[in-house]
């Protein structure tokens, strides 16, 4: 396997003992971003090696800690690939710069206790140990929050199949049979049975150390499905049973296409009132984008924006002048914070102690609180279909392909990278023209 050749080539003696640890880390953390890229030889190009130096920028990893990655992909790709491109010097004397620049210490110097400790954030330590050492090394490594918590899921789901905590004594044929149980058993879908597979994968392989061979499961069966919308009679009947906050949320996820997590998301400073767009940053793929301010949502947003600049002052005030920002602009921008346009638009009720950052401040809306609304708007509309808040998305997309507009805009406004996702939205009455009928409506 390319990365277990990798892990021996490192133990020669020409990388110092900081290399030597946390190379095979990168490594596996890049070899994750690809499909079998803990079994396959890896992809190295300068587009491959700048995405993945991105989103760990995007994750909030610090500069020396992006050197280490691009310097373990160079040598993974001279020791194991036996190539000299892509020339990555460039990158990495950039990287180098600005790690100098953030660290009191040399960059070669090893991390500190300090260092890796704020990384791993607050542990709880009422969980086994094997759970918290798998949550400091994702922290480490700069995995997203949710996929944090569905690899401890699932690792959590595997120790009660086998009956053990001490999971270094299973394999792969347990695995497998763990997979098999979910697909015959559980009867789960195939998107689900890959994701247990994946943390399951990075705990053995990045946790444990442990290299896995094939795993012999029964694979779920992947769907050929379509999404859920709604017609605009239902989107009006739906939005009726919408009030305060969560009529405002709606308004925008089906008026401007957004995910569910975009709008919660959303900042006062990419709020564009006179230009009539919003700007989505950081959209799934890390990709920002310009979508429609709905004029029917312009006098709500204009008052909710007034109530976050309220919270703002309340957060200042009692000295909480801190916020989440991304791409480690918090230590670029250290007074970010005391600025109103980075707050959220949609601002929690109480401010709340972030576990990774150990920060405490007023963070945006919770997940469950539009889902609960929609869910008990759905209920009272009488509508039957199975639908989530993602479905208004769908439902954007659907009518604006119906009003006839060019399919490469609403992937622009969809955030699309492959036209062919916004190609799904092209439902059967607009792929056989609105003046076909069935044959039982033709009949004399």
């Amino acid at each position: 396997m390319s990365v277990a050749q990798f892990e021996r080539e490192i133990l020669g003696d020409r990388l110092g003992e900081n290399d030597q640890a946390w190379f095979p880390r990168w490594l596996r953390r890049y070899a994750m971003s690809f499909r079998n890229g803990l079994e396959d030889d890896l992809v190295v190009n300068l587009g491959s090696v700048l995405k993945f130096s991105r989103s760990l920028l995007a994750s909030g990893a610090p500069a020396w800690q992006r050197w280490q990655a691009v310097r373990a992909i160079e040598f993974y790709r001279t020791s194991v690939l036996g190539c000299s491109e892509p020339d990555l010097s460039q990158v990495i004397a950039t990287l180098a710069r600005l790690g100098c620049q953030e660290r009191n210490l040399p960059l070669e110097a090893p991390p500190t206790e300090e260092e890796l400790g704020k990384l791993r954030g607050n542990l709880n330590r009422s969980e086994p140990i094997f759970i918290q050492t798998m949550r400091g090394e994702m922290r480490v490594l700069h995995y997203a929050a949710a996929t944090e918590k569905a690899y401890v899921r699932w690792v959590k789901r595997f120790s009660g199949f086998v009956g053990s905590v001490e999971l270094e004594q299973f394999g792969d044929r347990d695995i497998g049979a763990f997979l098999t149980h979910m697909a015959v058993e559980g009867n789960v879908s195939a998107s689900t049975q890959t994701q247990a597979q994946s943390g399951l994968l990075f705990f053995y392989q990045c946790v444990l150390g442990k290299q896995l061979g094939f795993l012999n499961a029964v694979r779920a069966k992947k769907s050929d499905s379509i999404p859920v919308w709604f017609s605009r009679s239902e989107i009006e009947q739906l939005l009726v049973h919408f009030v305060g906050v969560h009529r405002l949320m709606f308004l925008l996820i089906y008026g401007a296409g957004l995910r569910h997590k975009e709008c919660r998301r959303l900042r006062i400073k990419d709020v564009c009132f006179d230009e009539g767009h919003l700007v989505i940053r950081d959209g799934k793929g890390e990709k920002d984008r310009i979508t429609f301010l709905p004029e029917r949502a312009v006098e709500d947003l204009k008052r909710q924006i007034e109530y976050a600049h309220r919270m703002h002052r309340i957060d200042v005030d009692a000295g909480y002048t801190q916020v989440y920002l991304p791409y480690a602009l918090a230590r670029k921008y250290p007074n970010a914070g005391q600025e109103v346009g980075w707050k959220w638009v949609f601002p929690s009720r109480q401010r709340n102690l972030d576990k990774r950052s150990g920060q405490t401040w007023r963070h945006h809306i919770a997940e469950e609180q539009f889902a609960n609304a929609f869910k008990a708007a759905l209920k009272m509309s009488g509508i039957v279909k199975n639908g989530v808040p993602h479905s208004l998305r769908h439902s954007f997309a659907t009518h604006l392909v119906e009003a006839g507009t060019d399919i490469t805009t609403v992937q622009k406004l969809m955030g699309h990278k492959d036209i062919q996702t916004t190609m799904d939205y092209i439902h059967i009455s607009q792929k056989f023209g609105v003046d076909l009928k069935s044959p039982m409506d033709t009949l004399g």
